[in-house]
C-alpha cells in the first residue's frame, strides 16, 4: 500500500488523489445525465460543491462519533455524514439551478454511486483502516504499510464496495433513462447504498455498539428506511398530482 507519494520534499496523499478521481468520475456521469435530459447546468461546479461539502460532513460526523480523534487527521471519514451533507448540497443546488431539489437528487444518484465506489479505491491504496476482518480467501490482502497497518490477510472491503457502487450506479443509470416519479430514484439509491453498506459492515473491523451492529449499520438502516419513505412519497405524489409530476420532467428536458 502507498499512503503517500513522495516527490522530493513533498508528500501527496493517495487518498486525496483517488478522491479527486472519484469526483471526476461522478462529474462525468452527472454531465452525461444532464445531456440526455437536455439540462443546461454546470456538472463540474455542482460536483465540486458536493465533494467539498461531503468531505466536511464526513469528517464532522466521524469526529462527533469518535471525539478522541483529531479533526485534521488525514484518516477518519464517516460515510453517513458525507451522505447527509452531500444531499443537502444537492438540494440547494437543485433549486439554485432551477432544476428542482428532488429532481436534482434523482439525476445525481448514478453519479453518487459511481463516485462513492471509486472513492473507496483511496481507502484501499492508503490502507486507512477500512479493510475487513482476517480471511483465508485467496484474494485476502495485508496492509503492512498502510495508515492503519496490519500484517494479517484481511477482506479487501473497499474492493467489495467499489463493485457494489458500480453495480448500483449502472442500475440507476438504466432506471433513469425513462420517466419515473420524482424522488423514486433517490429512494432506490438510499435503499441500495444503505443495504450494501449494512452487509459489508459484517466483515469490517468497525466496533459493534448496539445489538451487535456498528454505528454505520445503524445509519444504513436509517438510509434504507428513508429510501422506503421517499419511494412511497414519490408514488403518492405522482398519483395525486400527475400534472405537476410530469411538468418537472418536461422542464428538465427543456
Amino acid at each position: 500500500m502507498y499512503p503517500f507519494i513522495h516527490i522530493g520534499h513533498f508528500s501527496i496523499g493517495t487518498f486525496g488523489l483517488l478522491l479527486w478521481l472519484a469526483a471526476v468520475c461522478a462529474c462525468w456521469v452527472l454531465h452525461r445525465n444532464f445531456l440526455r435530459w437536455g439540462i443546461q447546468a454546470d456538472a463540474i461546479g455542482i460536483v465540486a460543491v458536493v465533494t467539498v461539502t461531503g468531505i466536511i460532513g464526513a469528517k464532522l460526523w466521524h469526529v462527533a462519533d469518535t471525539p478522541h480523534e483529531h479533526i485534521f487527521a488525514r484518516e477518519g471519514f464517516a460515510w453517513f455524514g458525507g451522505l447527509v451533507f452531500g444531499i443537502l448540497a444537492l438540494l440547494w443546488q437543485g433549486n439554485a439551478n432551477k432544476i428542482g431539489a428532488i429532481r436534482m437528487l434523482d439525476l445525481a444518484t448514478p453519479a453518487a454511486a459511481v463516485g462513492y465506489g471509486m472513492g473507496r479505491l483511496g481507502c484501499l491504496i492508503s490502507g486507512d483502516g477500512d479493510y475487513g476482518i482476517p480471511t483465508s480467501l485467496p484474494w485476502g490482502m495485508s496492509f503492512p504499510n498502510g495508515l492503519v497497518p496490519t500484517t494479517d490477510r484481511v477482506h479487501p472491503t473497499p474492493i467489495y464496495e467499489l463493485i457494489a457502487g458500480l453495480f448500483i450506479g449502472y442500475y440507476l443509470w438504466r432506471r433513469g433513462s425513462t420517466q419515473r416519479p420524482v424522488g423514486q430514484l433517490t429512494g432506490e439509491y438510499l435503499i441500495l447504498s444503505g443495504l450494501a453498506r449494512f452487509l459489508v459492515e459484517f466483515i469490517r473491523i468497525n466496533p459493534k455498539i448496539y445489538w451487535g451492529m456498528s454505528n454505520a449499520q445503524l445509519a444504513s438502516l436509517g438510509s434504507i428506511l428513508g429510501g422506503i419513505v421517499c419511494i412511497a412519497a414519490a408514488r403518492w405524489y405522482a398519483n395525486t398530482h400527475p400534472a405537476a409530476d410530469r411538468s418537472q420532467v418536461v422542464e428538465a428536458k427543456a
